[in-house]
């Protein structure tokens, strides 16, 4: 079973790791997620570097089909967010779950 990471789980970290206190920990999680969003609504590129970038593409519009009647319908342009992660989580996921033991020969 995956575990969801929250805001309170990031700011205890924070707090943690960094020292800053609980509510300063909260105010820091709050202020960079708050920046994100911002500059992508704005069709800005956020790049972390050694985890990932954000983007937004847009979609124009293109026709669709219903799958219960098979009538075609619109779907009108829009604009979407789209995360590419970069080489160094790539691999930090792959090799997180890798099992030395597994690779050895079995005698």
């Amino acid at each position: 079973m995956s575990e969801t990471i929250t805001r309170a789980q990031l700011t205890e970290a924070i707090y943690q790791e960094v020292g800053l206190s609980r509510n300063e920990s909260a105010d820091l999680v709050e202020s960079v997620l708050s920046e994100v969003a911002d500059a992508l609504s704005r069709g800005e590129m956020v790049k972390f570097s050694s985890f990932g970038s954000f983007s937004v593409r847009s979609k124009t519009q293109r026709m669709g089909r219903n799958p219960k009647t098979g009538e075609e319908v619109p779907i009108l342009p829009r604009r979407v967010l789209v995360f590419k992660p970069s080489n160094v989580l790539k691999n930090a996921v792959n090799d997180g779950s890798y099992d030395l033991e597994l690779d050895e020969p079995h005698k």
